[in-house]
């Protein structure tokens, strides 16, 4: 595999240096303060706090696929699906990549499924190779979030109690963490092979929805998700898992069943 061809969320296997580029098992501290496998929970800055909130749109935007147009080198996507209507307050999931990716990767495969259940999507690049916060601090990346969902919030009408958030590997990462920091926000959390939960306060419960193959060699999932499962439910969180035979990818079924999850 050469250096100019990155797998995406839908190709197996992801070679051994893509693997090596990853974090493996990080903490999380709950409501409950626990943390995962003996591990330290994780001392970096930033609290991971959004400050962005549902409004009255002011700039309305037609259905269809939009650069967020707030960066001119690493931006993202806005996709508003076919079945949007101005009047109607629709369902949104902020939707992260993994590292080395674009706002593309997670949007390809959505954007069909995302047509008939009305769902907008707003997937931001991240700001360098992963989410700052696989590093130990939230910064950058969570500024340009707020950005993106203060931007979406004027451009199409959404309907606050249906805020999503769904992330693949390092952004599943990051997904969780978020969604966790921002329960007040995110009503439902997507984490497809997800490696740990950066640890700060906890705000809301929001629900959790997450995947994990059972032959995973980027994040094993001895390691990650059958730790973070049994911690999320012991801490309150009404989780849905599934395990499935297959490596570190996201199986269409299972997305399926995801985006009909969060639609709801």
């Amino acid at each position: 595999m050469s250096d100019h061809h990155r797998p995406s969320a839908f190709e197996a296997p992801i070679s051994r240096r893509d693997a090596l580029k990853r974090t493996t098992l990080g903490a999380i501290a709950l409501a409950t303060g626990g943390c995962l496998g003996g591990i330290e929970p994780d001392s970096g800055t930033g609290t991971g706090r959004l400050a962005a909130r549902v409004g009255e749109p002011t700039e309305p935007t037609a259905p269809g696929i939009h650069p967020l147009g707030l960066e001119s080198g690493r931006d993202g996507l806005l996709y508003v699906p076919s079945s949007y209507k101005a009047d109607t307050p629709a369902p949104l999931a902020l939707v992260l990549h993994g590292a080395g990716r674009d706002s593309s990767e997670l949007v390809t495969p959505l954007r069909p499924l995302v047509d008939t259940t009305g769902l907008v999507l707003v997937a931001p690049d991240a700001r360098g190779v992963t989410w700052d916060a696989i590093g130990g601090s939230f910064s950058w990346d969570v500024a340009f979030i707020d950005r993106a969902l203060t931007s979406v919030f004027s451009r199409v009408r959404v309907d606050p109690t249906r805020v999503r958030i769904i992330g693949f590997s390092d952004g599943a990462t990051y997904s969780l963490s978020l969604g966790i920091i921002n329960g007040d926000l995110f009503s439902r959390i997507v984490a497809f092979s997800p490696g740990f939960v950066v640890s700060r306060t906890a705000t809301g419960k929001p629900k959790v929805f997450i995947t994990h193959g059972t032959s995973d060699t980027v994040l094993p999932i001895d390691q990650t998700s059958r730790v973070i499962v049994p911690e999320l439910r012991s801490a309150g969180y009404d989780v849905e898992y599934h395990e499935f035979a297959g490596g570190h990818a996201v199986m269409p079924d299972l997305l399926g069943q995801a985006v009909t999850w969060v639609s709801s």
